[in-house]
């Protein structure tokens, strides 16, 4: 890693699941991960390092979009329940939202790998 700031393992995440993609391997669904936590009682997707070591809890979410199953779901920190819900969709928003950008590159790097290998 050349720079971080913040978000790591959802960054492998989304590059493996990309990987995974480009190598053919069939998949039903992304695999697709975004940090939250709260930032002034506001809950906050994909933060940033400053965001992430400022003392609050921090919540590693792995999602398959499509199905919204949950394939990983990592906090470090206590939380009291009554939090737990705002931070989870704002994770699972983020998740789906990355799952559509995703989605249309891949997308585009198929057309533009047909066109090549048609001539």
């Amino acid at each position: 890693i050349l720079q971080a700031d913040g978000g790591n393992y959802s960054a492998c995440v989304n590059a493996a699941t990309l990987a995974l993609v480009d190598a053919g391997i069939p998949m039903r669904d992304y695999v697709c991960a975004c940090t939250a936590g709260f930032v002034e009682d506001t809950p906050l997707a994909d933060l940033c390092h400053a965001e992430e070591s400022g003392g609050g809890t921090s919540l590693a979410l792995a999602l398959l979009p499509r199905s919204g199953n949950i394939a990983l779901l990592q906090m470090d920190a206590r939380l009291h329940q009554d939090h737990l819900d705002p931070l989870i969709e704002a994770a699972m928003t983020a998740c789906k939202g990355l799952s559509k950008v995703l989605d249309g590159v891949v997308r585009q790097h198929l057309e533009e790998v047909s066109v090549l290998t048609r001539d």
